[in-house]
């Protein structure tokens, strides 16, 4: 071969070379998880006929990983005299079969009383009616309490799961589906990130381990943002008050979907739209009445409305009752609230606290009612709540989460960095009441599981990890030409603060492992993890009201 002919031939290799990496760019911007098992996994089905099988094959793999958490302890497993939740969701299912609405709320509430809105009841009356069919024993009055059966335990379990069929996965599906449609991205990435917020562990550890129905909430207020998506709004007001009536934590939510709401009666095509808004209203009073008036009507008329109100918001409990990684908890240290303040100051100032923390969030999706707000809106409010409000356990981190975790539908590294790290965070927090119930080695395996299948292990050179921690694309070529797709974000002041948080984080876990705390501060690592929690989620808070403030000049009609 002459000399032009092997000019020619290096000329091509490199222009072949250089195509490769423009298509890995541009395969990068549509696939935020190009380097992860999860796409190793369903890329087989990438050819148009194969496409469908993938949402099978996530929501199947997600089935059996919420089966496998189901096989362990539970929230208040052999505790007796009280139990747990477990025993608290199989008692309102009890009371409810064996019991007059108009004692529902009233009855026996030194024990496991009522304390969530109608529709979490109607829940409870439906699955303890399914129950009996197999065995009335599991829901016997008195004579039930703190059963502990294997087959009971099964159908609980299995009530979770169905119910988050229904609820919650074909919401989540739906979101990513439409966002990526609007992205122009593909149905794989597409799927990818539904896998990515169905394998969130913290909903599933909480759900599925704890024991609670926190995805039906969660689900019917994902229906709510999807019908907004839609622009239909009396669906999605009507969707949102089901969400509030099942848990009244979706309140965390309400100012943004009424600022929402609000904001796109007056301001969208024409100053005010009537007729809109009207529906709005309409939709949502008939729904509130429609599920509340059975306690009116059966229930012995506005005595027990009053009563279920006053269960469903119980401020008597103080301001904070177990370890939680917010403001007031963290600070209590120095503070000590309950001896110095009366529990009225206690509730104005969380109100306050509150409403200045929501505030800007609510006003600016007011001003600027677009779509691809709503996720940052709803999370600056959510947690908003979650760090200032009144009576807030550490499980209602997951409300907050919902919003953050739909961002995994984002193209931006920064943006799936960040929400990564806070999710990881969050899981962090939860640790204290999973190590209580006894789930500590589904809290291991799902912190370990959640983060390689979106391919943070990924970014580990090869040859110092086994090859199937980093499956995938050849990551050395992401790594060498595009060193911004790291795990951490851009940022320098970011890759400080999370990789600090990720040292601390390990160095707490470690140290309650394996050292026993001081008997004068029994309570010190659980107090270390909240004020671990505290600072990384009030960063996490201000960053995303970062986010909302710049995206408000886009005109964007996406997430």
């Amino acid at each position: 071969m002459g000399k032009s002919g092997k000019h020619n031939s290096k000329k091509f290799v490199k222009q072949t070379h250089k195509n490769d990496i423009s298509s890995l760019d541009e395969t990068l911007d549509t696939e935020p998880f190009y380097a992860s098992p999860l796409y190793t996994f369903l890329s087989p089905f990438k050819s148009t006929t194969n496409q469908w099988l993938s949402v099978y094959i996530i929501v199947l793999f997600a089935l059996i990983i919420r089966c496998a958490i189901g096989l362990g302890p539970y929230s208040g497993m052999n505790e007796a005299p009280m139990f747990g939740d477990f025993e608290a969701q199989r008692h309102w299912m009890e009371i409810t079969q064996h019991l007059p609405i108009s004692q529902w709320y009233f009855y026996d509430l030194q024990y496991w009383g009522l304390d969530y809105p109608p529709l979490t009841a109607y829940h409870s009356y439906i699955c303890g009616l399914i129950g009996k069919f197999f065995n009335p024993a599991w829901f016997e009055l008195e004579t039930s309490r703190g059963m502990e059966m294997k087959e009971l335990k099964t159908f609980m379990r299995l009530t979770a799961i169905v119910s988050e069929v229904i609820f919650y996965i074909p919401a989540i599906i739906y979101f990513t589906t439409w966002v990526g449609k609007q992205r122009k991205q593909s149905p794989m990435g597409q799927y990818i990130a539904a896998a990515a917020i169905l394998f969130q562990p913290c909903l599933m550890l909480i759900d599925h381990g704890h024991f609670q129905y926190n995805s039906v909430m969660l689900g019917l207020t994902v229906y709510a943002i999807n019908n907004l998506l839609d622009d239909m709004y009396a669906p999605a007001a009507i969707s949102f008050v089901m969400s509030i009536c099942f848990k009244q934590m979706s309140l965390y939510y309400a100012p943004i979907f009424f600022a929402y709401l609000l904001g796109r009666s007056l301001f969208k095509k024409q100053f005010f739209n009537v007729s809109r808004f009207l529906n709005i209203a309409i939709a949502t009073m008939v729904s509130f009445f429609t599920v509340f008036a059975p306690l009116y009507v059966f229930g012995g008329g506005k005595r027990n409305i009053i009563q279920s109100v006053h269960r469903i918001f119980p401020f008597a409990r103080g301001i904070f009752e177990d370890k939680v990684a917010n403001f007031w908890c963290v600070t209590n240290v120095i503070m000590k609230y309950k001896v110095n303040y009366t529990q009225d100051e206690l509730q104005l100032y969380s109100l306050i606290l509150t409403v200045v923390g929501f505030l800007p969030a609510m006003v600016t999706i007011l001003w600027f009612p677009k779509k691809h707000l709503l996720p940052y809106s709803l999370a600056a409010c959510a947690m908003s709540f979650f760090l200032f409000s009144f009576q807030v356990h550490e499980k209602t981190i997951l409300v907050p989460l919902l919003p953050i975790t739909l961002l995994y539908t984002s193209t931006d590294w920064n943006v799936l960095s960040l929400v990564s790290w806070i999710n990881n965070v969050a899981l962090f927090t939860l640790w204290p009441l999973l190590k209580k119930d006894g789930v500590v080695l589904q809290y291991g395996v799902c912190f370990i599981l959640s983060n390689w299948l979106i391919g943070n292990f990924s970014f580990f050179t090869p040859r110092f990890l086994p090859k199937i921690l980093t499956p995938g694309p050849p990551i050395q070529n992401v790594n060498t030409h595009y060193r911004r797709r790291s795990l951490l974000p851009n940022n320098i002041i970011w890759k400080i603060i999370i990789v600090l948080s990720y040292i601390v984080m390990v160095a707490i876990q470690g140290l309650e492992l394996f050292v026993e705390p001081p008997p004068q501060y029994p309570d010190i690592f659980v107090l270390l993890n909240c004020t671990l929690g505290f600072c990384c989620f009030t960063s996490f808070w201000l960053w995303n009201y970062y986010k909302l403030f710049t995206l408000t000049s886009k005109n964007l009609q996406y997430l």
